[in-house]
């Protein structure tokens, strides 16, 4: 269930319309990204997000798989989840804005396993600044399992 009212387009997490152009322009950018395999564009099992695969020959073998999902409002609020799928587990991450009863409107849900509540933070106002905030973080990450 992800939430989603059928008949107005809102997701309950945000109280107001997805922002399904926001996510086209995402989408278009992401598909010239040689960092992406995949770009699922409202998946059935998701039909109000993005869900952007990313290529294996970032992790080492004991990553399976790993994606970054976005949704994104109409009122600016957004939820990104990135998510690796692991031998022995997973890890997960989220960046939100949104209402919410557990934390501050801005916060992050941090890894490894995105725990409620999360993290009160602050986000940037611009959403291109969001997603290079939440992919520098992604690719610190990327970075970290090869150093040693």
């Amino acid at each position: 269930m992800t939430g989603q009212d059928e008949s107005s387009g809102s997701n309950s997490v945000s109280g107001a319309p997805i922002d399904f152009d926001r996510l086209e322009v995402i989408r278009d950018r992401f598909a010239t990204d040689e960092q992406f395999t995949q770009i699922v564009d409202r998946p059935e099992f998701a039909p109000e997000r993005l869900v952007c695969v990313y290529d294996t020959r970032f992790y080492p073998s004991g990553v399976q798989n790993a994606r970054l999902e976005i949704v994104w409002f109409e009122n600016g609020d957004f939820s990104l989840h990135y998510h690796e799928d692991h031998e022995q587990g997973a890890f997960d991450h989220r960046w939100d804005r949104h209402p919410s009863d557990h934390n501050a409107r801005d916060h992050i849900h941090p890894g490894p396993d995105a725990p409620t509540p999360g993290d009160d933070s602050s986000h940037p106002s611009d959403w291109r600044d969001v997603l290079s905030m939440a992919l520098a973080e992604i690719e610190a990450r990327q970075r970290g399992f090869w150093e040693d």
